[in-house]
């Protein structure tokens, strides 16, 4: 007997939009419309009929907006909830206030002028309705949906050649000591997971590179964010940026970002290419490159995510000599990709998220020591 479908409710003002993510949700054999709305009191009508597993909602709505929409809906109904959103900076800061009420995932509206676009968006907008599925949500009583199936995909390689075996000892024995590297990857429930990490940081953590799941231009806006709340410094990658003390490098949208080192100096290089893992950005291009690049100087941390990047390059940066750490099981949204990480041996620690950014900064004091 299949398991049941993941039921999707659609909240968009255009009938457009609404067709292209129905057509996109119903090819997928776990996924089914439930419904679609065309402005949220519509969908409250819906949900009052039969509550969804999951709901896209748009930001820019008549009557009532999505975020005003989506507060009612976190205070009296709580339903995990995936922004579907266009790639438009002024609705960025929205779209930041929607994850901080509750929102578990972020897409961007699918476009259909190119064929691969509407395939890369595709496999995003099914992810992220799998992801908020298996989301831990306060307040939400749901069966367990369909288990997540292993797709075969594109590896590191295709960014970052791996070293053989013996360039690789060759690396972790001669690596000469440079300043910490710390290197954190995320995806569904990091963006509060990273404000928490990176709000408890003091201002002169060593230099911190952050891959997080999110659509391109949306991740300068919660770079932005994250300035303002924390003592470092966090501003989105840029190429050629050096890596130093005080400031977090966020890998913008869409584009890989890799470590590269002159002597005892870090840069990041930012990098067109494939999905790794089903992710542009990813984790374990990051981690790959880092085990390469700073190995026993760097510090690598995977939290909060569904699938599996960043498992095997956290493996990589661990055999290389890197300190790793992975988030529990307790404390994920999703124990996806920290799970993992720990089953093929990747973390030397599991932590809850509330000691994470003391991992890093004890790190950081006993290699400052080295």
């Amino acid at each position: 007997m299949s398991s049941k479908k993941i039921r999707v409710l659609i909240v968009d003002d255009s009938a457009s939009v609404r067709t292209t993510l129905s057509e996109i949700i119903s090819a997928d054999p776990d996924l089914e419309v439930m419904a679609t709305a065309s402005d949220p009191y519509v969908a409250v009508e819906r949900i009052r009929q039969e509550v969804p597993d999951v709901m896209f909602l748009d930001l820019e709505m008549p009557r009532m907006d999505g975020l005003t929409f989506l507060r009612k809906m976190m205070s009296q109904r709580p339903i995990p909830t995936v922004i579907c959103s266009s790639m438009t900076e002024d609705g960025s800061d929205a779209l930041m206030q929607a994850l901080e009420a509750g929102a578990v995932e972020v897409v961007t509206k699918p476009r259909v002028d190119t064929a691969q676009w509407l395939q890369d968006s595709s496999m995003r907008i099914c992810d992220a309705a799998k992801a908020a599925a298996h989301a831990k949500f306060k307040g939400v009583q749901k069966a367990a949906p369909p288990p997540l199936k292993v797709e075969a995909k594109l590896t590191a390689d295709a960014v970052v050649p791996p070293l053989s075996a013996a360039r690789l000892a060759s690396v972790k024995l001669n690596m000469p000591v440079t300043d910490p590297i710390i290197c954190i990857g995320a995806s569904t429930g990091g963006t509060e997971a990273l404000r928490e990490v990176l709000e408890a940081l003091p201002a002169d953590t060593p230099g911190v590179l952050i891959v997080q799941h999110m659509p391109e231009k949306f991740t300068n806006a919660f770079a932005r964010r994250l300035d303002g709340l924390c003592r470092v410094e966090v501003k989105e990658a840029e190429e050629g940026d050096v890596v130093r003390q005080g400031l977090v490098l966020i890998a913008p949208g869409a584009k890989h970002m890799t470590l590269h080192r002159a002597g005892s100096r870090y840069t990041v290089h930012i990098v067109d290419g494939p999905h790794v893992s089903r992710h542009r950005p990813s984790v374990d291009v990051m981690f790959r490159s880092a085990s390469q690049m700073a190995g026993r100087n760097a510090m690598g941390v995977i939290l909060t995510g569904m699938g599996d990047d960043g498992a095997r390059g956290l493996l990589e940066m661990r055999e290389a000599g890197s300190h790793t750490v992975a988030q529990d099981e307790e404390s994920s949204v999703v124990f996806g990709m920290p799970k993992e990480a720990i089953q093929r041996g990747a973390a030397a620690k599991v932590l809850p998220l509330g000691r994470v950014a003391n991992e890093i900064t004890t790190y950081a004091r006993m290699a400052g020591g080295k």
